[in-house]
């Protein structure tokens, strides 16, 4: 057959998913605009899709994992769910390890790709699930795409990310980038990745902070901070290395927990079916905007959709009233 006229691969879409949009946001009247990649439009749900296709294919053609391998990651859900459809996608097998405590959509998400769920003791957090990660791969020979680690995680946003925001910004410029932090590998990528193509945006790393005695019921031991999952509290050393090595200047954003579920909650009644971490971002940005100007271009990312958090505080808060 003529190598030109190959067939296509059935079933296969990795490579075809189109850019999310990025939409200038304002909330209240006299506020900032706040310019949002819409990252819950990826096919799972969540921007770590990027870094799950990324990371898979980039592996097959290394020779590090083939079909019908195992791939096996720690992640307190998006990831895991992002690992799950890239696998079931690849023709991989995928195991995630996850804390106890970890809410049951995201679990069902990853079973309903065909990826297996193993839990680790809550009292150990993350860090035991990284553990139970390490100790499964080895058990399975299987490949670990290391999130925490790898550097293709920030560079899957520096390569495709930062590119789509310059193309679908007017005027191509961004004054500051604002995210909360997990791996660090969202804003650490966009920020490295604005600064290749000759802008020097400022990186702004929203902090979750919560308020004395609040938060304890209901709060997910396997998060790094208690009200917003996925997100660190605070520049941890898992973090620092992507600081050390990406960001120059990088700067905090204290964000009340309480602010940050009531700007999801705003979200998500204006239409954008978002997380917790949404809010986080967007209301982080907004204070960046603040003190930046009425004219500086902010851009920062809503993470991942409102699907897996049916059964935390998000809900059950506005439920309540």
């Amino acid at each position: 057959m003529n190598a030109a006229r190959r067939l296509p691969e059935f079933n296969r879409y990795l490579d075809q998913v189109a850019a999310t949009p990025l939409v200038p946001i304002r909330l209240d009247a006299d506020g900032p605009t706040i310019w949002c990649k819409l990252e819950f439009l990826n096919p799972s749900g969540s921007t770590k899709d990027r870094i799950a296709g990324y990371i898979l294919q980039k592996a097959i053609r290394a020779g590090k994992v083939a079909p019908g391998g195992w791939v096996v990651e720690a992640s307190s859900g998006s990831t895991s769910i992002a690992m799950a459809l890239a696998s079931a996608q690849l023709g991989l097998r995928f195991a995630a390890v996850l804390p106890e405590g970890v809410g049951r959509e995201r679990r069902l998400m990853i079973e309903a790709y065909g990826g297996e769920v193993v839990f680790s003791p809550r009292e150990a957090g993350i860090a035991g699930a990284l553990a139970g990660a390490a100790a499964l791969a080895r058990g399975r020979g299987a490949f670990q795409p290391l999130q925490f680690e790898n550097p293709d995680n920030p560079d899957a946003h520096r390569a495709y990310t930062a590119s789509e925001i310059l193309a679908q910004i007017p005027g191509g410029w961004v004054d500051a980038v604002v995210s909360g932090v997990g791996t660090g590998g969202t804003l650490a990528g966009l920020w490295e990745g604005l600064y290749d193509r000759g802008c020097s945006s400022r990186a702004f790393a929203a902090r979750p902070t919560t308020a004395a005695g609040v938060g304890g019921a209901g709060a997910e031991c396997c998060s790094f901070s208690g009200r917003i999952p996925g997100v660190a509290d605070g520049l941890s050393t898992i973090y620092a290395r992507f600081r050390a090595a990406r960001v120059e200047a990088l700067e905090e954003v204290d964000v009340p927990d309480d602010e940050a579920l009531d700007a999801a909650r705003r979200l998500i009644r204006e239409g954008f079916p978002v997380g917790p971490s949404s809010g986080l971002n967007y209301r982080a940005a907004t204070m960046v905007a603040a003190r930046l100007g009425p004219d500086a271009r902010v851009v920062t990312v809503f993470p991942d959709r409102m699907e897996r958090y049916f059964s935390t505080e998000l809900f059950r808060s506005s439920a309540s009233g």
